[in-house]
């Protein structure tokens, strides 16, 4: 029988999400023009911006919540959406993780992080997993403080958790979190990219793995620097395709291939609501491209189609297109 679906699994948290006049100077009071409260994480960004994508495939959290309300949030909205949550456990030890998302006239957002219950997320949690979906994706390393920790055969616990995935015969799937200099980016990273079929980060994490800059000195994308990370990182391991994505464009490659450079569609500053999500709504439409066997190109015109949609909207999933409704878009915008 052919696999179908997508897990995804991870970081479970509630972003409260407040629109900003400006950002104060320390010390100093700025005013909050809108909230709103949404789910937030790498599972759930990619599996409820699938779900409203309509993509007809089945689609399974794996997370821990806390025993709390930002908890009961997360479970309804996973029921709203009609996605799998059987494997979404609670925990009484720790709270749902949670992040104050502040989000300035730009689109450029700040987060103020609770970790929370996503600390506690370990190995057994994915025993046992539904064999007949095919793709386990990840998200996010550095967040996962249980999964992050040494293991003596794999280097970490994430990377014998994917080295388990593939060996079970799923595809699998990797994402990071965005952290300026954190220590851990290669420590933590390269153990798990052995183990994986898809790894679909933004420049700045390929920065930060790769000690090159990925903008020069005019703050445009370094396109040569951009590839020259994604060989390091083909280098390592990732088996099947490997995308490192910006605002201006994103860079696929597939091992032993030319990689190829996909510009997106841009938006104005004054069109951005918001920019939460945006690279996880990006990472839903590359893994729904996989998942049908698109193209690399047409992975990331899906890709870059769900991001930009994403970005009509304050939070990570209220911007979420119908999947006639994004490739009538990208029918329409198609690139030469």
């Amino acid at each position: 029988m052919e696999r179908r679906g997508i897990i995804a699994a991870g970081n479970m948290l509630v972003d409260h999400v407040h629109q900003i006049v400006q950002w104060p100077e320390r010390g100093w009071l700025a005013e909050i023009t809108h909230s709103e409260r949404a789910t937030g994480g790498a599972p759930l960004n990619v599996l409820l911006t699938l779900a409203k994508m309509h993509v007809g495939i089945p689609l399974q959290a794996v997370g821990l919540v806390g025993d709390d309300h930002d908890g009961d949030y997360i479970l309804a909205m996973l029921d709203q959406y009609h996605v799998n949550r059987q494997r979404v456990q609670r925990t009484t030890f720790a709270p749902t993780s949670m992040s104050q998302v502040m989000t300035d006239p730009s689109g450029q957002r700040t987060f103020f992080h609770l970790p929370g219950a996503n600390r506690l997320l370990d190995l057994p949690a994915f025993d046992r997993l539904d064999a007949s979906m095919k793709i386990f994706h990840l998200g996010y390393l550095l967040l996962l403080d249980s999964l992050d920790m040494p293991d003596e055969e794999f280097g970490t616990r994430s990377a014998r958790l994917l080295a388990q995935m593939r060996e079970l015969g799923y595809q699998t799937s990797l994402d990071l979190v965005s952290r300026k200099g954190d220590p851990r980016y290669q420590p933590l990273v390269l153990p798990a990219l052995r183990h994986l079929d898809y790894l679909v980060i933004n420049e700045l994490e390929a920065g930060e793995f790769s000690g090159l800059p990925m903008r020069d000195s005019s703050d445009a994308p370094d396109i040569a620097h951009i590839a020259d990370a994604a060989a390091l990182l083909l280098a390592e391991g990732v088996k099947a395709r490997l995308v490192i994505h910006c605002p201006e464009g994103a860079w696929g490659q597939e091992p032993g291939k030319e990689g190829i450079w996909i510009p997106s569609w841009r938006l104005s500053q004054q069109e951005i609501i918001g920019s939460v999500g945006a690279g996880d709504a990006f990472c839903a439409g590359f893994l729904y491209g996989c998942h049908q066997s698109l193209s690399l190109q047409e992975s990331i015109q899906m890709a870059h189609a769900c991001a930009r949609a994403s970005l009509l909207a304050a939070n990570a999933i209220d911007g979420a297109k119908t999947l006639p409704e994004l490739q009538l878009f990208i029918d329409e915008n198609r690139q030469a």
